[in-house]
């Protein structure tokens, strides 16, 4: 999000959401900006930033930025799929012995 301040929430028609969607979504990425998207006078949608929507709705767990640490440390985050793959296959495969 751009600011630490509250975010602005627009009011706009399916048809204004459907005409400027790439103008919204770069707004509601680069900004501040909610959009709450109506038909027919009732609100149907919320179009927001993916970091506003992680800061707000699905904040990361303690647990989960723990682990993510230590692997940036090790060294883990970057291992190729190839070898993740490997691991989850050795993983399942002494959990059913």
């Amino acid at each position: 999000m751009a600011s630490s301040s509250s975010p602005v929430h627009k009011v706009v028609s399916a048809l204004a959401a459907r005409t400027q969607f790439g103008h919204i979504m770069r707004r509601a990425r680069l900004g501040d900006t909610r959009f709450v998207v109506e038909r027919r006078g009732e609100p149907q949608v919320v179009i927001m930033g993916i970091k506003d929507f992680l800061q707000t709705v699905a904040p990361e767990h303690k647990v989960l930025r723990a682990i993510r640490r230590s692997a940036a440390k090790n060294g883990a985050a970057r291992l190729p799929s190839r070898d993740i793959e490997r691991e989850i296959r050795a993983y399942r495969r002494e959990r059913t012995l």
